[in-house]
C-alpha cells in the first residue's frame, strides 16, 4: 500500500505530517528520521481495528489483505 503524506516544517523546529487519505492521522518528530518512524506507527494505529468490538456471526470470516 502506498499513501501520500504531507510533511510540514514546524515553526518551533522539527516536523509534522498528515496523511490526507486517513482523516485525523497525523504525527510529528524532532528529526526527519523520527518523523518517518512515527508515521509508520501513526498509520498502523489509525488503520487498526479492535475486533473485540465488532459483531461477528459464525458465518463471518476475517481476512487480511495487502495492497
Amino acid at each position: 500500500m502506498k499513501l501520500k503524506v504531507i510533511v510540514h516544517q514546524a515553526e518551533e523546529g522539527g516536523y509534522w505530517a498528515e496523511v490526507p487519505a486517513i482523516p485525523g492521522c497525523a504525527t510529528q518528530g524532532e528529526t526527519f528520521d523520527e518523523l518517518i518512524t512515527n508515521l509508520y506507527e501513526a498509520v498502523e494505529g489509525c488503520l487498526s481495528v479492535d475486533l473485540k468490538k465488532v459483531q461477528l456471526s459464525e458465518k463471518d470470516n476475517i481476512f487480511e489483505i495487502a495492497f
